[in-house]
């Protein structure tokens, strides 16, 4: 399988709700953030090319919003905007570069819920996130959702359910990364429905996508931006989605509530951070 690294592993209950905590806490972190950057921008922002980092690899949503949202600054600013993709170590490897950049407004963090996980899971990182950055503003959110291939003989939750059932450890899933959102909201799954699943963490999404798509993992949890244009395809099968009601995009799809998982919601958000220190007025 490419780009899978580190042996199978699990999180306890605990360490799951913490993540999850430190998750919703930077939602509305982030949003309160948008709420109070309603002034005009500065005339004299920017001074240069500005540079999108996203601490993710290409095809994730992160990087969809950066590149959609980079030709509209472009344009607006009258200057270049790049999209850097700086993925690794569940996206600490890029937030840490982007901690380390001038506080001048130059680099912004194009991020996700990963960012709020970081204190609980990574402790000894050069950086705290909630004290190097400023957030921006929230561009998104998305629900989650039970993915396999396309090609695979679970055709609905109830398949995936009893097959992790009947060999406790055997069904495997992908996510793109140890700590990562779909990683720890996989865990949860797994506890509410009573299942033992085996983790293969990979190195960013891309690898876990690719070896979804290809059959050599059995399932993963996929954002449902991201997961779209693969589910239109065929590519991907979506066995039910962590969210409180159905997507309009994807009527067909159940909630995990509908399936009898009461604590099956599960959403990540998307967020724009600059370096802490970046001036109030460029902020704006």
């Amino acid at each position: 399988m490419s780009q899978s690294n580190n042996r199978p592993s699990s999180f306890t209950r605990r360490g799951t709700f913490c993540l999850a905590a430190l998750a919703c806490w930077s939602t509305f972190f982030l949003s309160a953030a948008n709420a109070q950057s309603s002034s005009a921008a500065n005339n004299a922002y920017p001074a240069g090319p500005v540079t999108l980092l996203v601490p993710f690899t290409t095809g994730t949503g992160a990087d969809l919003l950066a590149r959609l949202l980079g030709p509209k600054l472009a344009d607006k600013w009258k200057v270049s905007v790049v999209t850097d993709n700086k993925a690794g170590a569940s996206g600490s490897i890029g937030t840490g570069i982007a901690a380390k950049s001038a506080p001048n407004g130059l680099t912004v963090l194009v991020t996700a819920t990963a960012h709020g996980t970081f204190p609980a899971l990574m402790p000894k990182l050069p950086f705290n996130p909630q004290q190097a950055f400023t957030p921006v503003v929230l561009l998104s959110t998305s629900a989650l959702g039970v993915a396999t291939s396309g090609k695979s003989p679970l055709n609905t939750f109830k398949d995936f359910q009893e097959s992790a059932k009947k060999q406790p450890g055997v069904l495997n899933y992908s996510s793109p990364g140890t700590g990562s959102p779909q990683h720890l909201a996989m865990e949860l799954l797994a506890q509410e429905t009573g299942v033992k699943l085996l983790h293969v963490p990979y190195k960013g999404t891309a690898g876990a996508l690719t070896d979804l798509m290809g059959g050599h993992v059995e399932a993963s949890i996929v954002a449902l931006q991201t997961a779209a244009p693969h589910l239109q395809s065929g590519a991907l099968r979506m066995l039910a989605l962590m969210s409180a009601e159905r997507s309009p995009a994807f009527p067909n799809v159940p909630t995990l509530k509908e399936l009898g998982v009461q604590n099956g919601v599960v959403e990540t958000w998307y967020g724009v951070f600059v370096p802490a220190g970046t001036p109030p007025e460029v902020v704006a």
